[in-house]
Order: structure tokens, then sequence, then C-alpha cells
């Protein structure tokens, strides 16, 4: 997950959001990445079903919020669409 781009590392959380493991280091991965590159590749939603998915998982949780506290950044129409997404995903 270490070297993958955005658009394949969320699609590896989203084909493996049962692997904790997976969903931990992917979210890590996400953390680290543009917003809207995040947002694009569809990351917000698969987020929220990993952190729904492990709520016992530490690094899973803590690295989903990382993420989600990146990804929902910014107050322009841009970064309030992205936090709407995320309420609506369940985050």
């Amino acid at each position: 997950v270490r070297a993958m781009g955005v658009a394949t590392t969320a699609a590896a959380l989203r084909a493996h959001v049962s692997v904790s493991r997976v969903a931990a280091a992917a979210c890590k991965r996400l953390a680290n990445q543009n917003e809207r590159l995040v947002a694009e590749a569809g990351a917000i939603e698969a987020i929220v079903a990993a952190m729904q998915a492990h709520p016992q998982e530490t690094g899973v949780q803590k690295n989903g919020c990382w993420a989600m506290a990146n990804v929902c950044c910014g107050t322009d129409a841009a970064g309030l669409a992205r936090i709407q997404r995320a309420a609506d995903a369940g985050g």
C-alpha cells in the first residue's frame, strides 16, 4: 500500500475493507495525499466504511481519523462538499 497511488490505494481499501491491516495501511497512505485527489478517487466513503468495519482496531481508527481530517479540511465550496460527503457516508 505504501507505494500505491491514490486511486489504487482507494481501490485496495474498497476491495479489502474487511482486512484490518490493509485498512489501516490504506487509511495512513490516504491521510498523506491531496484532499481533492482522495475525494475524486472515492476514498471518503471507503475510509468511513473501513472505520465502521473495524471499530475496535486502533490503527484503522487513528489513521482513518487522520485521513478524514485531512480530506475534510477547507471552508471553500469544495471543502464543504467533501465534509458533506463524509457525513452522508456516515462519518
